[in-house]
């Protein structure tokens, strides 16, 4: 059973929306450095898609430094890189511009959007004990 949920979805490349939900599942909690990883073989017989495709999804975890593969035991979640803020908000600009188009076609309010950010932001930070808050 892969460690994360994920509903396909017309329009999405499938390799994206498995790097979305395992990164979700990693900054959440959900996932913990350590924990194993589903091999390509897995992710693409729980999830009936091409190996190809898992193979390319988990490649680009591994390349964001969010998975690493050792000889003989497999691929694991690892700590994410250090990086500075920068950067690491460079990587979400795709996501938050069409949030924010998506917001202003609404007619959701700067600070109705920044609130339902801190919503979510709080909602997926995991507590010291290891679960989810709220």
């Amino acid at each position: 059973m892969i460690p994360f949920r994920i509903d396909l979805k017309a329009g999405l490349p499938i390799s994206d929306q498995i790097v979305y939900a395992a990164t979700r599942a990693i900054v959440s909690g959900a996932m913990r450095a350590g924990d194993a990883f589903p091999s390509v073989r897995a992710l693409s017989k729980e999830l009936r898609i091409n190996p190809n495709t898992a193979h390319k999804a988990v490649a680009e975890l591994i390349q964001a430094g969010l998975l690493a593969t050792y000889p003989g035991i497999g691929t694991v979640v690892t700590t994410p890189p250090n990086s500075t803020l920068g950067e690491r908000t460079q990587l979400l600009e795709t996501q938050i511009e069409a949030l924010v188009v998506d917001a202003r076609r609404l007619g959701i309010a700067r600070e109705e959007l920044v609130q339902a950010m801190e919503r979510q932001f709080e909602r997926l930070t995991p507590d010291p004990g290891g679960k989810k808050t709220r």
